[in-house]
Parts: C-alpha cells; sequence; structure tokens
C-alpha cells in the first residue's frame, strides 16, 4: 500500500487547483476571443460576458475565505483585479463598452502566473 506524507497530498491537491483554475480562465479566454471576433454583439458576448462574470465572482468568494492562505497584499490585489473585471463584463454586457480584449490580457495574465 502506498504512503504519502501530507505536504506531498497538500502539494498535488494546489497544483490540481491550480491546474482546474488555469482551464476555466482558458475557457474564459476562449469565448472573449469569440465574442470579440463575432460580427455583431450578440450570443457569443454574452455568454462570455456571464461566464467571465461567474468565475471572477467565485474568485472573489475564494480569495475572501479566511482559510484561504495566499498573502493578504496578493488577495487584496487580486480582488482589485476582479472588481475591475466585474466592471468591464457588466459594461460589455450592457453595450456601453466593447473592452474584451483588455479582459482577455489581463485574464491571460492571471492564468500565466498560475504556472
Amino acid at each position: 500500500m502506498y504512503q504519502f506524507s501530507y505536504a506531498e497530498i497538500m502539494e498535488d491537491g494546489v497544483a490540481l487547483s491550480k491546474d482546474r483554475e488555469r482551464q476555466v480562465l482558458d475557457r474564459s479566454i476562449a469565448l472573449l476571443i469569440a465574442a470579440k471576433n463575432a460580427p455583431t454583439f450578440g450570443r457569443e458576448a454574452i455568454e462570455a460576458a456571464y461566464y467571465t462574470r461567474r468565475v471572477w465572482v467565485r474568485f472573489i468568494d475564494d480569495l475572501s475565505n479566511p482559510e484561504n492562505e495566499l498573502d493578504k497584499e496578493l488577495k487584496a490585489n487580486l480582488i482589485s483585479i476582479a472588481i475591475w473585471i466585474l466592471r468591464e463584463t457588466e459594461a460589455v454586457r450592457k453595450r456601453k463598452s466593447d473592452n474584451f480584449q483588455g479582459i482577455i490580457d489581463i485574464t491571460t495574465i492571471i492564468r500565466d502566473g498560475l504556472k
């Protein structure tokens, strides 16, 4: 029977979590790119805004959790970024903005930082 140390199990758990977070952000980026490239504002834009909003609301929930062990300053910075993305996606949803590229750029930077 295999025996693993607690540290090994926790390290694997963190790696899996980061991988899932990267996958979620990849999906958000793909939807945003599809919306940006669509000829008109339509289903793609709404789907991208809705999905991206859900992702970042969930990240805020996780970052606000007292059990989240990230550095306080990093958590605060990520929450600030999340709030900006939520504002931008809301502006896109209301057709007050078409700043898909800005959201894509920031999301890509965050995703790449998870490696």
